[in-house]
């Protein structure tokens, strides 16, 4: 049986400061959504930069690459376009989770 590796990925956004609430709304219940529906979805969370209050990080947690590839399909899932209306997304970036001391 093929290993299950975590994967994190981070999505780059810009949003405008009139935009930030409603796009903080938009993502609460799109991640909330994913994590309770689409297979390998692990959950997610937010930050947003104190100097620079367009750039917000998105940080999502998988169970492996090819559950968060089943979702990603053509870059553009369904499920973010909500996002994507309000936020531009800059970049999709994935990881492989090493090690997580955070509690």
């Amino acid at each position: 049986m093929k290993e299950l590796i975590v994967i994190r990925v981070v999505y780059r956004w810009k949003v405008k400061e009139e935009n930030f609430t409603r796009f903080q709304d938009v993502w609460s219940r799109t991640t909330n959504k994913i994590h309770e529906t689409v297979p390998g979805a692990l959950g997610s969370f937010m930050l947003r930069s104190p100097e620079d209050k367009t750039e917000v990080i998105t940080v999502a947690k998988w169970n492996s690459m090819d559950s968060w590839r089943a979702f990603w399909g053509s870059e553009n899932p369904s499920e973010m376009v909500e996002m994507r209306k309000i936020g531009e997304r800059v970049s999709a970036t994935v990881y492989d989770e090493i090690d997580d001391f955070t509690r």
